[in-house]
């Protein structure tokens, strides 16, 4: 999967990604189309899903039943409904939930604009050199049409990323550099950056990544034909460096189909929860009035919560693609996981009240408070569940739950044929990555959920913090 073809011309030297463009099939647009002609409103749609959602988990719960009374010998009926329903119930409901959702999900046809706004991109930059040079040149081979400056915070890094960007400036002339003496973090860096903005769109691009063809144009196009209370869009982030280890390989499939497909559903009911920091949009004045990106560790999180807690709607465009690096190794990994986890607690102690948010963006909110438990009852029963089954204990995995795995592969194979469409659109190749997707579904859990449990838990105990990586 998402496995690039890079045979460069000898004439132009290409990224990867560019390389594997290939010409847009007039079937494929055809088809394209013709899905956008039946139009169902975003509430029925909503009520349909949450229909299959409810009926997938009473049927759960009669197929459980069994299950349950045999745990119930053990460890008593409420005890046992409570590891089943944070095994099983909840997390099937969801899933029901998702897969209808996203059956139903017609994305919006974006067109050309007559005029496209100014734009002021953000790259908050500490320790880059190896990679800034080659995000400059993604945003270079924009071409976008609009007024452009993009703004380097060298945030006080200990190598070349300033003398880098410095040398740049005679050759970009929309090139800015505020080089710090000192590291001030990520949130406060932007934020210097945003004082110095003169464009009525801010977008944010990770230091280390490479832009799509077409991605600002794209993001643009999504933000101002999207509805009039939208004032963020999130960018599509895929994995750069995916054939770096057999982390990035898994990680590959988390960011195509997990993380996308969140977004996607999100997007539909009018509530993408998150406009990550390694690429999205903001409109400048509403960033300027919430007071800019907070000081803590999920920045990014708490920001989005800001807006809609403020009424505003974040809006999701997954053609406009950005490729990042994702942690090469197992302790990167958990701790990004673990800072991802952490700013969630942070985004609910800073903005309790958006539980009382009335829109259908609210369910996943909802949603959010219950992964510490879905999070916990994986770590401390199904994992050891396990164990027990290899010893011949089958009270928690067994025949029903080994029944799932083909619900999360049939899952899989639906979330890949709809990004698969969307990067035929792009026009990209793509090819399986059986290893990484091995990994993914079967392993992936195990590592990313013990993690996150104890990114929740640091948070809620207010341990030190610090930025770990990506």
């Amino acid at each position: 999967m998402l496995m690039y073809q890079e045979s460069d011309p000898p004439e132009r030297q290409q990224t990867p990604f560019e390389a594997s463009v290939i010409p847009l099939p007039t079937r494929a647009v055809d088809r394209y189309r013709a899905r956008r002609r039946a139009y169902v409103s975003v509430r029925v749609k909503f009520m349909i899903a949450m229909v299959v959602g409810i009926s997938w988990l009473w049927l759960s719960v009669v197929l459980a039943d069994p299950w349950a009374e045999a745990l119930a010998d053990a460890v008593g009926p409420t005890l046992a409904w409570t590891i089943i329903a944070g095994i099983a119930l909840i997390p099937g409901f969801m899933n029901a939930f998702m897969l209808s959702s996203l059956a139903m999900d017609n994305r919006p046809v974006r067109s050309a604009l007559l005029r496209y706004p100014g734009v002021s991109i953000l790259v908050a930059a500490y320790n880059e050199e190896d990679n800034i040079l080659s995000t400059l040149e993604s945003i270079e081979r924009q071409q976008y049409a609009g007024p452009l400056e993009v703004i380097v915070v060298n945030d006080g890094s200990g190598d070349g990323t300033a003398a880098l960007v410095r040398q740049q400036l005679p050759h970009y002339p929309w090139l800015q550099l505020i080089d710090l003496p000192g590291n001030v973090g990520k949130a406060n860096a932007l934020n210097i950056a945003l004082a110095q903005v003169k464009h009525e769109i801010t977008i944010t691009v990770d230091a280390d990544s490479w832009l799509f063809r077409d991605a600002l144009s794209s993001i643009v196009e999504r933000y101002m034909q999207d509805p009039p209370t939208t004032r963020s869009v999130a960018g599509g982030v895929m994995v750069r460096n995916s054939r770096a280890t057999w982390m990035t390989r898994a990680q590959e499939w988390d960011y195509f189909h997990g993380i996308a497909a969140i977004k996607r559903v999100q997007s539909l009911y009018q509530g993408t929860m998150v406009a990550q920091g390694a690429f999205s949009l903001y409109d400048t004045k509403t960033l300027r009035e919430i007071g800019g990106w907070p000081d803590c560790i999920g920045e990014d999180i708490v920001l989005s919560w800001s807006l809609l807690k403020a009424g505003y709607r974040i809006g999701y465009c997954e053609d406009a693609l950005l490729f990042t690096n994702a942690p090469t190794t197992l302790l990167q990994f958990s701790r990004q996981r673990r800072r991802w986890s952490r700013g969630m607690i942070e985004a609910f102690k800073q903005h309790p009240d958006i539980l009382r948010m009335r829109s259908l963006a609210s369910a996943f909110v909802y949603w959010n408070l219950l992964f510490p438990f879905l999070d916990l009852v994986f770590t401390l029963v199904f994992i050891p569940g396990i164990v027990l089954a290899l010893f011949g204990f089958f009270w928690i995995v067994g025949p029903i739950t080994l029944a799932l795995i083909p619900m999360s592969m049939g899952m899989n194979y639906f979330m890949f044929r709809i990004g698969h469409r969307m990067f035929e659109r792009l026009g990209l190749r793509v090819r399986f990555n059986l290893s990484g997707f091995f990994i993914y579904s079967l392993f992936y859990s195990l590592i990313m959920q013990p993690v996150s449990l104890a990114g929740y838990a640091a948070e809620i105990l207010n341990l030190r913090k610090s930025w770990g990586t990506k």
